[in-house]
């Protein structure tokens, strides 16, 4: 039987210091650790470990690892034909890196149906640091030099770990999704971490793994301690991404 003390990191503790994540509660998500800080060192190995911060303001850090785990391999992404229509006729743009903090911000907004929001100052704060230092990246949506959605999270080796999205339009947080794999696809990098299974997420190709097989896969697909550099600088326009793979798999 667990016990139902969870572990303690202290913020002097080493980067390694987490628990084994077997040891991770089986409900609500996974909970497996809190305290510590939110510094790159311990960021970067939580996440090459199976391991995210997640936590609310007046909350200490508290660090998840799911059972199973949410993720979404970038050349099985899918989206309607519909919705393919609906990009095509859009004039959705797509930028990478231009709008960073802009996209946290929307992430972090108020939605409907929910009250307050995990992505504190202090958690924006770290991913602002990770940005500056090549780990953290955002894919953004315009229309009109108006950012109308996006997405941001952490590359690392041949692992992209999806954080938040968020859309102000219709579908554009499907086409941040569809650019990212896109272009993950071209750095050949095949899975995309997204943490906790969603209905939206699973409509658009996600699977669940079990925790201990995602580890596995970690371990061998961020041997290499390097981030991705390899993104698109230019605004891109949305109908560019539907010309074939992963949008070739339309419902």
């Amino acid at each position: 039987m667990k016990s139902p003390q969870i572990a303690w990191i202290k913020s002097e503790d080493p980067p390694e210091a987490f628990p084994d994540i077997d040891t991770a509660f089986d409900a609500p998500d996974g909970l497996l650790a809190a305290g510590g800080d939110l510094s790159e060192e311990r960021l970067l190995y939580a996440y090459r470990h199976g391991i995210f911060p997640w936590f609310s303001d007046g909350q200490p850090i508290l660090w998840w690892s799911p059972d199973p785990r949410c993720v979404l391999y970038t050349d099985a992404m899918r989206i309607s034909r519909r919705t393919a229509r609906s990009l095509r006729n859009s004039n959705f743009e797509i930028r990478v890196n231009t709008a960073f903090d802009d996209v946290v911000a929307g992430c972090a907004a108020s939605r409907e149906g929910q009250s307050g929001t995990w992505i504190t100052a202090e958690m924006a704060a770290a991913y602002r640091h990770l940005y500056d230092h090549n780990w953290a990246h955002s894919i953004e949506v315009w229309m009109s030099d108006t950012l109308v959605g996006g997405l941001y999270g952490l590359a690392i080796d041949k692992v992209f770990f999806g954080e938040s999205m968020f859309s102000r339009e219709t579908n554009a947080s499907k086409a941040a999704m569809l650019a990212l794999c896109h272009m993950l696809l071209k750095n050949n990098v095949r899975l995309l971490d997204c943490q906790v299974e969603s209905p939206h997420l699973m409509s658009l190709g996600a699977t669940l793994l079990p925790r201990r097989e995602f580890v596995s896969t970690l371990t061998n697909a961020c041997t290499a301690y390097v981030p991705i550099t390899n993104w698109s600088v230019e605004a891109t326009k949305i109908s560019d991404f539907l010309g074939g793979k992963p949008s070739g798999a339309l419902q």
